[in-house]
């Protein structure tokens, strides 16, 4: 447990924004033996091979192939974004009063606000230049401490206590520098990402908390870090693929196993690298195509497959045990969440939950569920968007936290490992 949580806590210190993610999540699948493919590229497949491939940098698909031609796919959905403030393409606001050169920045997905005031932030992401003749995009972070968004003192609000409405145009404005700091802030993104400022055509540039992961509590029982939600599913969902390969004999197997971290989840998905586009119906069917399947040989292989929609779910708040239902109530370190909605928010049903419970039984793994009181709206997760698509059966889980879409969010420490061992079970039986 404890090489897990240093492991997880790490790769979310390395990943800043959905495109470090994605590069985090490179490294682990590289180390591991896996091969990348490029979707512009024709791709030379081998039976029992293991691959991956990424789309704009910010999703990325990893898959192991069996010997024989596949009877079925295995799937895993998670996504890679989390909320945060992007950077607006004119960076730099006017000098107020001349003396503070503040940034423009706007809303990435529905987030708690409060938490982002009187923290260190910096700013990461990709930027975008032409290298001989070819546009190029290149990750950056800029990582040392640089912004800050001060709150206002109780004695010019004494209100400040009895609730806020917070306009993020004016209210969450992050602080850059004084007065002599002015048309410096890409300078400074150029120089991160080694490049010259002139050369930069375009950025995706957001901010990011500085504050780094930590495990707490009176026996360590908690873990707390930015972007849990989902980076925590997204990791173990990529390391149980891995370890199922490293430990298990799949010269049997009959089932393409597969991973899809896919981004833009906390803004609806629809984007050619979220849930709604084709990229896992691409990847899966270019695999169906290596194995000369026909379109109805693919076909009776969708019915037959199954996808664990991978997404951090609400554990009971030790202050608010009443924003809980009244039986459906998950704790940290209680296990993996199923989650379920009347109305198909999420896509679990009675065949699912059946499957997923039996795996999780196999993996010795505890099991929790989650609904939402029936007078207060959820949220909806990538599940049954990515089922338009790849219309499988399907079950909608995640880890329980608390404080989920602030910039710092809290787990169980013991269940990180869980679902790693859930994922393991699920490719490896």
């Amino acid at each position: 447990m404890k090489d897990i949580n240093s492991s997880l806590l790490e790769f979310i210190d390395k990943s800043p924004t959905a495109f470090q993610a994605v590069d985090s999540i490179k490294t682990i699948l590289n180390n591991a033996g896996f091969t990348e493919l490029k979707e512009t590229e024709h791709w030379g497949l081998t039976a029992g091979g293991k691959y991956y491939t990424d789309r704009n940098g910010s999703a990325i698909i990893a898959f192991t192939l069996p010997e024989s031609t596949p009877e079925a796919y295995r799937l895993y959905a998670a996504h890679s974004d989390s909320p945060a403030f992007k950077i607006k393409e004119q960076a730099e606001l006017k000098p107020v009063d001349e003396q503070y050169v503040c940034l423009n920045t706007e809303k990435y997905g529905g987030m708690l606000m409060a938490p982002w005031f009187d923290r260190p932030l910096s700013v990461a992401g990709r930027i975008v230049v032409k290298e001989d003749g070819r546009f190029v995009y290149k990750n950056v972070c800029v990582d040392r401490d640089l912004l800050m968004i001060p709150n206002l003192a109780i004695h010019m609000n004494r209100e400040a206590n009895d609730g806020m409405k917070y306009n993020p145009q004016k209210d969450l404005i992050p602080l850059f520098g004084g007065a002599e700091s002015a048309g410096t802030f890409m300078k400074i993104v150029a120089e991160a990402a080694g490049v010259d400022s002139d050369a930069i055509l375009g950025h995706d540039l957001f901010l990011y908390n500085r504050m780094k992961g930590c495990v707490w509590g009176a026996n360590d029982e908690f873990i707390s870090a930015p972007r849990l939600d989902d980076l925590q599913c997204a990791f173990a969902g990529i390391m149980g693929l891995v370890q199922s390969v490293s430990t298990t004999d799949t010269s049997a197997d009959v089932s393409v196993n597969l991973v899809a971290i896919l981004d833009n989840e906390e803004v609806g998905s629809g984007t050619r690298q979220g849930a709604a586009s084709t990229f896992m119906e691409d990847v899966m069917c270019r695999i169906a195509s290596f194995y000369g399947m026909t379109d109805e040989d693919y076909r009776v292989a969708m019915a037959d497959s199954f996808m664990i929609s991978a997404d951090n779910a609400h554990a009971v708040h030790p202050n608010y045990t009443d924003k809980a239902d009244p039986t459906n109530r998950p704790y940290l370190n209680g296990g993996i969440v199923i989650k379920y909605n009347a109305n198909q928010k999420y896509c679990t049903d009675a065949i699912s939950s059946a499957r997923f419970r039996d795996i999780c039984s196999r993996a010795g793994v505890p099991v929790q569920t989650f609904a939402n009181r029936s007078d207060m709206a959820g949220g909806s997760t990538l599940g049954n968007i990515a089922l338009t698509h790849v219309p499988v059966s399907a079950v909608d889980i995640g880890l329980p936290q608390l404080a989920m879409h602030s910039c710092y969010e809290t787990a169980g420490a013991r269940d990180t490992e869980y679902l790693v061992r859930a994922v393991k079970e699920y490719f490896g039986s």
